[in-house]
């Protein structure tokens, strides 16, 4: 056996294995990450996005993570080209992005989000709707829109167990929660932009009541069988050093409530998935997420790229593509479940096969000029 047959058989081994969230089979352990393109005008994704993800799925990922979608609730974007997921043209829309992906033998889930005080007031599809958070405050801690009511908390909830609902309709096979990254869910999550005195904040575990009864609602809306997984970092945009948890004790005081109301899968967003998460063990968020919960993870961060998207000295233009072996190290020993690819998919929808297959060195390079179109 050659080196080249050793290294292919590594990856297909440990990148190829079959894996189950809640009885949903995926073919191998690769997903692609979410990552917005703002390529559906009026929020209405075309045959343009069917064809982008069913290309990725063609290519081999198994399981396909969508681009962040809008709950129906007027503050929740700030965009009119990023698809929401609430509406009959919309959701005919995404019904053919999903059929187009299953025809090319992947599975999809759509991202539901809500981006919170992050919006700016004139913002959107519905630009006279106020920015909203809980506590009416932006990623800087400055004041900025409006201190959700209990009113407002019960909208936002019921919009997220619609479109969960909405999702399973029309034929996707799961859904994920967007809690990650400074938007709504984890602005409450987060003691920087939750300043509440009621049961929504405080603590650790009172923070997360939020994004637990969003969970149960969602839970409630769809079938036992239909995965609900849920998307948490510890960083911010712009706030790279932002933490939820400390340690692992507070990690675990934030995970529980989620786990307990029907969480089946957490996708722990990093920059870096190599970089250690607490001091002490080389574990990663992902890692750490498994560990604590039982629950199946998924990780992500500059998967077969020398450098990550976003960081202190801005977007990163271009990376070039590297090899898998430190992926194949943290597979091997089951520290995570799956593994998400970002901007390597972007660049080369063929990524997975050539990953499997033990040809990354041939993938196509990331640069930032591919984000202007949709291929």
């Amino acid at each position: 056996m050659t080196a080249t047959d050793t290294a292919t058989s590594r990856a297909a081994r440990l990148l190829g294995r079959p894996f189950d969230i809640n009885g949903l089979s995926l073919r191998n352990r690769i997903a692609m990450a979410p990552m917005t393109r703002e390529f559906s005008p009026d929020g209405v994704p075309g045959a343009d996005v069917a064809e982008y993800y069913a290309r990725r799925a063609a290519g081999g990922v198994g399981l396909i993570v969508t681009e962040g979608t809008y709950v129906d609730h007027d503050s929740a974007g700030g965009s009119h080209r990023v698809p929401r997921f609430h509406g009959e043209a919309a959701l005919a829309g995404w019904q053919r992005v999903a059929e187009a992906v299953h025809a090319a033998g992947g599975r999809i889930v759509p991202q539901l989000w809500h981006i919170g005080t992050d919006r700016d007031q004139g913002q959107g599809p519905v630009p006279g709707a106020p920015s909203v958070g809980p506590s009416g405050l932006g990623l800087d801690g400055n004041a900025k829109g409006h201190t959700m009511t209990g009113a407002d908390i019960d909208d936002v909830i019921r919009a997220f167990a619609d479109s969960a609902a909405a999702a399973e309709r029309i034929g996707f096979d799961g859904v994920e929660l967007h809690g990650a990254h400074g938007y709504l869910i984890d602005q409450f999550l987060w003691s920087r932009t939750n300043r509440r005195t009621d049961g929504y904040g405080g603590d650790v575990a009172s923070r997360t009541r939020f994004a637990a009864e969003i969970v149960e609602a969602v839970r409630a809306a769809v079938s036992p069988s239909f995965p609900v997984i849920f998307r948490l970092s510890q960083w911010k945009a712009y706030a790279f050093d932002a933490k939820l948890a400390a340690d692992p004790a507070e990690l675990e005081t934030l995970l529980a409530p989620l786990a307990a109301a029907g969480v089946d899968a957490f996708h722990a967003s990093t920059r870096r998935y190599w970089l250690p998460e607490f001091e002490g063990d080389d574990l990663n968020l992902a890692g750490w997420v498994k560990k604590l919960t039982g629950k199946a993870t998924l990780s992500v961060g500059s998967v077969g790229l020398d450098k990550e998207f976003v960081g202190p000295q801005g977007f990163a233009k271009e990376s070039a593509s590297t090899g898998i072996d430190l992926l194949l190290d943290r597979m091997e020993r089951d520290e995570f479940d799956v593994i998400a690819v970002g901007r390597a998919l972007l660049a080369d929808p063929e990524w997975a096969n050539k990953a499997l297959t033990d040809r990354v060195g041939e993938a196509t390079p990331y640069n930032a000029g591919m984000l202007r179109t949709l291929v």
